[in-house]
């Protein structure tokens, strides 16, 4: 991890810590009180789906995909901070079956009470990650403001025919998480004081890893449906599929790869308010099977910072994509099924 100015970025931030959106029943609302769009046929996917990113189609053999990502610092080192942000956004593009091609800096930053190598610091951390990916940044705006924030806005392209939406998940499918969960509980540990230097650095390598392998991974079989596992947690990404697909989605919770020592510190009280926030929004789309307690539920909703893709895809092919991804380093597990019954809710066993 290369080196950067000491600063605790963490303490500006009074946002609680894990880049959450804001609370999904909450957008809901907000977006069932706008007037219908209005509608265009080369718009492929729009806000209908709670979708990861807009397809747009430019050609029969070409769309754009675009999506925008921006939260306050989670971790304290700037320049990881600037990787994991644009991961976080670029993942956006990986999700929709996309590459990345371009990106906007998109920075708020309180330019009197840090020093500008801060800064310098998160934008090359961003920029090192962009060049991983082979996106070329094309430019940015910012602002002044008390508290930093940063992310990007980033476009991609994809073939009409290849996008890959949250809403297409088939009976049948099997369901591949692609990086562990936990991370908002491990984030605001950190911001507490919680975590050691090993744990930190973890955490951050697990948020800066991009999606870029897993994509290119899942093109090679028939995937049904895709998502990346962010602010809405694990089982929250997974309803917005079961929902989008009108299939119900069976999860096995002793399955789903976990960050080491998550289930501790939330026994301490180290939960996220957006943590909280998407277990209460799920009320009535999940079913969790009796004697599981409140902790293992809030860890299945944990409010990720740039997770993992869920990956559904038809049965014959799922271990060997699963194969695929373990040879080549993820810590990828097999999850779940989907199914006819309950169309739009999920099953916990």
């Amino acid at each position: 991890m290369t080196q950067s100015a000491s600063i605790k970025l963490t303490s500006f931030s009074t946002k609680g810590g894990c880049g959450c959106k804001i609370g999904p029943s909450d957008l809901a609302e907000v977006i069932r009180s706008l007037p219908p769009a209005v509608q265009n046929p080369d718009l492929l996917v729009g806000l209908d789906t709670s979708d990861d990113a807009g397809v747009y189609r430019l050609t029969d053999d070409l769309a754009l995909v675009q999506t925008v990502d921006f939260f306050t610092p989670i971790v304290d080192d700037p320049y990881s901070f600037g990787q994991v942000a644009a991961a976080n956004a670029i993942s956006d593009i990986y999700a929709m079956g996309g590459k990345p091609l371009t990106a906007l800096n998109i920075v708020a930053f309180p330019i009197a009470d840090l020093d500008k190598s801060i800064l310098a610091d998160i934008l090359r951390g961003a920029g090192d990650k962009l060049k991983e990916a082979g996106a070329t940044l094309v430019g940015g705006h910012s602002i002044e403001d008390k508290e930093p924030k940063f992310g990007l806005a980033v476009t991609g392209l994809v073939h009409p025919d290849k996008v890959r939406s949250n809403a297409g998940a088939k009976a049948g499918d099997k369901l591949i998480l692609t990086k562990p969960i936990g991370v908002g509980i491990m984030s605001s540990s950190l911001k507490r004081g919680l975590l050691s230097e090993e744990e930190i650095k973890r955490v951050t390598e697990v948020m800066a890893f991009l999606n870029k392998t897993a994509a290119e991974k899942m093109s090679a079989y028939s995937v049904s449906a895709c998502t990346d596992v962010t602010g809405f947690g694990l089982l929250g990404h997974a309803s917005e599929m079961a929902k989008g697909s009108e299939k119900g989605i069976m999860i096995d919770s002793k399955r789903v790869p976990v960050l080491e020592r998550v289930r501790e510190l939330a026994e301490q009280g180290v939960i996220p308010g957006g943590t909280k926030n998407n277990h209460k929004h799920l009320s009535g789309s999940v079913t969790f099977p009796e004697g599981m307690d409140d902790i293992d539920q809030y860890i299945l909703c944990d409010a990720v910072t740039s997770g993992g893709l869920l990956i559904s895809l038809p049965a014959v092919e799922a271990e060997s994509l699963l194969a695929d991804l373990k040879a080549a380093g993820l810590e990828a597990e097999m999850i779940g099924d989907v199914t006819d019954e309950h169309p739009g809710h999920i099953t916990v066993l």
